[in-house]
């Protein structure tokens, strides 16, 4: 099966990201978040709606898309965690983000003390609309090679936003930069390597390839209507063809993605290589779609049409969580089962 956006969530997703842009507030787009919510506790039995209402949002823009995804990601790592753990009773309660990436210079670590309350001090990067949410899953260092990952209260006095530039054109309200914890209270979500090891690490992936995946769709709209308002020539006629087989494919696989999720055939190293799989025809897809638009409409809209200007600089900027042929390399290790 394939999935496809919902009409009345795109639009709702265009018009708050559009005033957004126009210097509005983040609530209601906060609010969304809350009320997609019941998507992500359903991922694993239900998969298709939690996929569908990514796949809307991106398709409506990706400022808002940027905020409901690791909200999403975060809700479904918490009922995972209650499932899994039966002490880890965490509120899915307000507006979450996850950060877990790494980078130079940065080091998170988690310590316990001697009546096992674990407290998080460091600085971690990346961390998107950390001064928005409430709350976060925060991966932090336990110990030489184990990571572990966190509950947090950002509202914490221990949490500090170190002040960072973002030049990027793209994306401008969901500013990506460092967290700094102190002592930081944090309440521990499974035991060490449990975040990358549950099968839900893969389905979050697969959650932010239906983002980028919405955001191509709309980019095959404007197609579509510079084709209504001029009749298209042969190359134009080429242009739509190839935007809609890259579409097609890869709502395909996001649907087949979701059955086999429910399936149980999502887990492990099944789970890793289908979220592999589907980011890479996902991110060409909107790879392609952004160079197919440009080649056909011209810098017209580019330089004329605010949404679409918007959604190309943000779509070139949240596709970037790809990696490109590194991540098409670790793909072809997959494939061999791992053995390179």
């Amino acid at each position: 099966m394939s999935l496809r956006p919902d009409p009345g969530l795109v639009d709702r997703a265009r018009t708050l990201g559009a005033a957004v842009a126009d210097g509005g507030d983040l609530d209601e787009v906060l609010a969304l978040a809350r009320e997609l919510s019941p998507t992500a506790q359903r991922l694993g039995s239900d998969s298709a709606p939690y996929l569908t209402a990514l796949l809307s949002v991106g398709a409506g823009d990706l400022t808002v898309a940027r905020v409901v995804e690791p909200h999403l990601d975060a809700v479904a790592i918490l009922s995972q965690s209650a499932a899994a753990h039966e002490t880890s009773d965490v509120t899915s309660g307000g507006v979450w983000g996850v950060y877990a990436a790494e980078g130079p210079g940065h080091h998170l670590a988690g310590t316990p003390d001697e009546h096992g309350t674990w407290t998080l001090t460091g600085r971690k990067p990346w961390c998107s609309l950390a001064g928005e949410v409430g709350h976060a899953v925060i991966t932090a260092h336990t110990g030489p090679g184990k990571r572990r990952a966190f509950a947090v209260d950002l509202g914490h006095p221990g949490v500090s936003h170190p002040d960072q530039r973002w030049v990027s054109r793209g994306l401008t309200r969901v500013r990506s930069t460092s967290l700094e914890l102190d002592g930081v209270p944090a309440l521990p979500l499974g035991e060490d390597g449990w975040y990358l090891r549950r099968p839900g690490f893969a389905w979050g992936g697969i959650g932010v390839a239906a983002v980028w995946l919405g955001a191509a769709i709309a980019l095959r709209g404007a197609l579509c209507a510079a084709s209504a308002r001029r009749e298209p020539d042969q190359v134009a006629l080429v242009h739509l063809g190839r935007a809609d087989t890259l579409l097609h494919a890869a709502t395909c696989v996001l649907g087949d993605a979701a059955r086999a999720i429910d399936a149980g055939q999502a887990t492990g190293d099944a789970g890793e290589l289908l979220a592999a799989r589907v980011r890479a025809t996902c991110a060409e897809a909107a790879e392609e779609l952004v160079r197919i638009t440009g080649h056909a409409l011209g810098p017209g809209p580019l330089t004329g049409d605010e949404e679409h200007a918007r959604r190309v600089a943000d779509l070139t900027v949240y596709v970037r969580q790809h990696h490109a042929e590194r991540d098409l390399a670790r793909l072809g290790s997959l494939v061999l089962g791992g053995g390179r």
